[in-house]
């Protein structure tokens, strides 16, 4: 038998994964939210037309089918806990899950046309995808095309999480390989960026020496072009003396270097050669040795294939740069 002084465990006894699955409901997400975003459990109560009892008991079934206590009472009402943050989040991204997932059948319940989700690195949207976009288009007119683009890493987790159908990306960044199917497609090319009122870009035969002691704009540092930047930084003998800004944005690098006189910028070399044909960036004569990684068509492995979609993986076949 216990003590009579022996202090009660209050350590959250968290539910496990089947558990939480088999007893949360899409309703207890929504009231989670709204006591959160309420405040309190009478405003809840009022803005889902319940009981602030029933509230109550239900916040109370939450919390114990999830093993841990998500709101604190406070003089001032409920305030979430650390825990109660993150289940949240979560909510709120499930429910976000759950509305496109109703648009997408009502989209589909009102067209015979099929849905495709695509995903892709910035080089690839230049170089190959948006006219591939436009042929596919005209096979099928009635096809809904959902436009991602990302990092690779990025499109990868949406290609295992089925987010995505189909994406243009480098595979040597996911933690395991054999989760996807790659198809060469590309040899990227790629080239420096800067402003046209850059004081080098008009320069001849520019040197890292020089271009180094520049702010650069940088891509995250898990990022191919990222390591192919520093290896050929590395290959010249010299370090990028500054590094304002780090983004895997392309608009936001073509802006940055539009608006800016002294930045600089690695980019895919169609990308780079769009904008600058609408005068927002020029490129600078400056060799970069270095080579990137090829790209190519990923799909999730033993995925089905339907037939817009093996339409539109032909159509960006044919707009695949040859290999040099």
């Amino acid at each position: 038998m216990e003590s009579p002084g022996k202090p009660e465990d209050d350590e959250p006894q968290l539910a496990t994964l089947h558990a939480i699955s088999g007893r949360l409901k899409f309703k207890q997400l929504k009231l989670l939210i709204a006591i959160e975003d309420m405040g309190s459990v009478h405003q809840a109560a009022t803005f889902l037309h319940m009981s602030q009892p029933g509230v109550s008991k239900a916040l109370r079934e939450i919390e114990e089918a999830i093993g841990v206590l998500l709101f604190a009472r406070t003089p001032q009402g409920l305030v979430a806990t650390d825990m109660g943050r993150c289940a949240i989040r979560h909510a709120r991204l499930m429910l976000s899950s759950l509305s496109h997932m109703h648009k997408e059948l009502h989209s589909m319940a009102r067209s015979s046309g099929a849905r495709i989700a695509v995903g892709s690195i910035a080089g690839a949207l230049a170089a190959v995808l948006t006219n591939a976009l436009i042929d596919f288009h005209r096979l099928h007119p009635d096809a809904t095309v959902e436009l991602h683009e990302g990092t690779s890493a990025d499109l990868l987790e949406g290609v295992q999480s089925g987010k995505l159908d189909l994406a243009l990306c480098r595979t040597s960044v996911a933690p395991r390989v054999d989760l996807f199917d790659f198809e060469w497609l590309c040899d990227e090319r790629v080239a420096v960026a800067v402003s046209p009122t850059h004081a080098l870009s008009q320069t001849k035969d520019v040197s890292w020496k020089v271009v180094s002691q520049y702010p650069w704009i940088l891509f995250p540092g898990h990022m191919p072009l990222r390591t192919l930047l520093e290896r050929e930084a590395a290959s010249n003998g010299v370090v990028l003396a500054f590094r304002p800004v780090e983004t895997s944005s392309t608009f936001a690098t073509a802006l940055l270097l539009n608006k800016s006189p002294e930045m600089v910028a690695l980019m895919s070399l169609e990308t780079l050669q769009f904008f600058a044909a609408r005068g927002t960036v020029a490129r600078l004569d400056l060799k970069v040795s270095t080579k990137a990684e090829p790209y190519g068509l990923v799909t999730r492995t033993g995925s089905a294939e339907p037939e817009a979609l093996v339409t539109l993986k032909n159509c960006i076949r044919k707009q695949a740069i040859p290999p040099a």
